[in-house]
């Protein structure tokens, strides 16, 4: 099963231009139902888009068409610029939209990775990003067109209402996703008309403040009209709710409030050509006020629908062990279809992206399958760092630098693993102290050599953890994957995968889950207080009793070197930012944090590295290689490049700086 793309396809490059466009978009599918696989038909005028109910829900659907393909890393920045995981040299062109140059400084202005200004829609795929100007231009037409009581004669005046806010919404969230990569962008309220002037077109970019403003604004008018919960399950299961809508706020409002955008300096000298400054350079407590505000109404929403943390309800007729259901537990907040921790999820399964993504981070873990003959090709091209597998706690829930009583200073030393360890790692077998005595969010999400693989069909065996992972060169055999970095994203693959069948179970990509919003609460709560409250302690330890770990009060005071590092308002950001790391890790939310913290520098230069995956033998496997020296520009590197043609077409738009 090869989920490879057509490496030569050919891109059609299009200027940041504002012309009145109608999109033909490309389906999304919902993982039980489709709800948006209707293409709009080839309409002569914009007149015929809204006769009816029918074509008018096919154009609503072309606006959702243009939601980028986060289940897919060659796709999403947020994974794979990040410095989570990494794919060696030789596959980054399994894409033409080559993200995976991203880490390797491959940025440019004169064809920008992942354009997201400009973008281009390539057939059935994306690449270089989705233009989200072009996005927004197709919102607009929608709404100037459906807000219209004399069009769309067949349709009731819910149904409007409700369509109207949808298209609120996702033109929201693509200027979200602008301002985002851009910082200051231009503002596109509504569409230029084709027989307007030059010098109309020739738009500027809006202040932060302002884009973030407006962006609030356009997500708090869409609320009243969307839906809290999604009824029709069999068939809508994606479109946008009343808790979606609150937790894209709260998290634009936590980035407006970051130190990339919160009193930041670095960029004093952006401005348009007359003279207007595009940051503000005076912090303001008030901004962590209002997001603290925006998270906690939509933590309250979401809980008002009964979205909770995600917790494994276990097996019919089979008794899992404690350890193997807290696992489950944080695996399948992930991975688990339409969860109750899932606030808002992508549904492009059809279309191959997700199971892809599974097939690139699962392992050959069943190696009696594989002894019998079974098929050992496969996509396992990236794997998560070792800077990533020391960044989880361990078990006594504080940082392996910072427990007192365990010490992981050797940390590539040998160890076998004993029976008390054989739900971790395997019995008897030597692996790497690394992988001893560290927090349940480890074990549940890398998959590396010795340790235990638990799946659904697991338990069709005598043991509980039959499948045991093996990632020594030759073990699988020559044509088994490993990741250069020889460890696995073992969270993102659903559990319910088979190697007898190799069909991927596809789940709904968590752009947004609970999780991530008592987070977000914490931070905004920190930071705005100054002083840590219980309020926020008691956040943080709802996600980390999930994870089978103590408080952050009980284990820092009983096992960390700094006991009081949790009292203060320094301290308590650190434990949050890691805390962000461990639990949402895979899930393309670290590399934006990075950018937003501005700790990008220290966190995105450095050796990428992992263990020998050429070697056989243990003690020659556990040494750690460079793959990769990356660099960091800052403050360039914050923002992202306007393509050099975008600025000659439009003399308006001025460039981020360093670019």
């Amino acid at each position: 099963m090869n989920y490879h793309f057509n490496k030569n396809r050919k891109n059609t490059n299009r200027s940041l231009s504002l012309l009145l466009v109608v999109c033909a978009g490309i389906s999304l599918v919902s993982c039980k139902k489709s709800f948006l696989n209707v293409i709009p038909d080839n309409v002569a005028t914009i007149d015929n888009a809204f006769a009816s109910k029918t074509e008018a829900e096919k154009y609503l659907f072309t606006c959702y068409s243009y939601l980028p393909y986060e289940e897919d890393p060659t796709y999403n920045p947020g994974i794979t610029a990040s410095d989570e995981d990494w794919i060696e040299d030789n596959e980054i062109h399994i894409r033409t939209s080559n993200i995976l140059q991203l880490p390797r400084g491959g940025q440019n202005t004169s064809d920008p990775i992942c354009n997201y200004m400009g973008g281009t829609r390539d057939g059935a795929l994306n690449s270089n990003g989705n233009g989200m100007f072009r996005a927004i231009r197709d919102c607009n037409v929608f709404l100037e067109n459906i807000s219209d009581q004399s069009k769309v004669p067949d349709l009731d005046i819910d149904t409007r209402n409700r369509w109207i806010a949808e298209a609120k919404f996702l033109k929201a969230y693509y200027h979200f996703i602008l301002f985002r990569a851009y910082g200051p962008i231009p503002i596109t309220d509504k569409n230029i008309p084709i027989s307007a002037p030059l010098a109309q077109t020739q738009v500027s970019r809006q202040p932060v403040d302002s884009v973030v403003n407006y962006i609030a604004n356009l997500l708090d008018s869409s609320l009243t009209n969307l839906p809290v919960i999604i009824a029709n399950t069999a068939s809508e299961l994606g479109r946008i709710t009343q808790p979606i809508a609150l937790s894209l706020k709260a998290k634009l409002l936590v980035y407006a409030a970051s130190p990339l955008y919160n009193g930041n300096t670095d960029f004093a000298g952006l401005k348009n050509h007359d003279g207007t400054a595009l940051f503000n350079t005076a912090y303001s407590a008030a901004k962590w006020q209002r997001a603290a505000a925006a998270c906690k109404a939509a933590i309250d929403a979401c809980t008002a629908q009964g979205i909770q943390l995600y917790t494994f309800p276990g097996l019919a007729g089979t008794t899992l062990t404690d350890t193997t259901t807290t696992q489950m537990s944080i695996r399948n907040a992930m991975s688990e279809p339409w969860n109750s921790e899932l606030v808002w999820g992508l549904t492009h399964s059809s279309m191959g992206f997700n199971s892809f993504f599974q097939a690139i981070g699962g392992a050959a873990y069943d190696r009696a399958y594989i002894q019998k003959g079974g098929i050992t090709y496969g996509n396992a091209l990236m794997g998560p760092t070792l800077k990533m597998a020391k960044m989880f706690y361990s078990k006594n829930g504080v940082p392996i630098n910072e427990d007192k009583t365990l010490d992981f200073t050797n940390y590539t030393a040998l160890r076998i693993a004993t029976h008390a360890e054989r739900f971790n790692v395997k019995e008897g077998e030597a692996t790497a102290r690394l992988n001893f005595d560290r927090e349940p969010r480890y074990y549940a999400n890398i998959g590396f050599d010795r340790c235990i693989w638990y799946m659904a069909n697991s338990a069709t065996h005598s043991d509980e953890n039959t499948f045991y992972l093996f990632c020594r060169a030759g073990e699988f055999g020559q044509n088994s994957p490993i990741p250069i970095t020889t460890m696995y994203m073992k969270k993102i693959l659903n559990w319910h995968f088979d190697w007898n069948t190799r069909v991927y179970t596809p789940y709904p990509y968590p752009l947004i889950r609970l999780a991530d919003l008592y987070l977000l609460y914490a931070e905004a709560l920190n930071e705005a207080n100054g002083t840590p409250t219980q309020e926020e302690y008691d956040y943080v330890n709802r996600i980390r009793a999930r994870a089978g770990l103590g408080t952050v009060q009980d284990s820092w005071n009983n096992y960390s070197n700094n006991p009081s590092k949790y009292t203060t308002q320094a301290g308590m950001r650190a434990i949050i930012q890691r805390e962000r790391a461990v639990e949402l890790c895979f899930e393309g939310q670290r590399y934006w944090d990075l950018l937003r913290w501005k700790t990008a520098p220290q966190e995105l230069s450095g050796n990428v590295t992992g263990w020998d995956r050429t070697a056989k033998t243990a003690d020659l496997f556990y040494r750690e290689l460079t793959f990769y020296s990356r660099k960091f520009v800052a403050p360039r590197d914050y923002l992202w490049p306007i393509k050099d043609a975008d600025l000659l077409n439009n003399p308006n738009l001025v460039q981020n700086s360093g670019w």
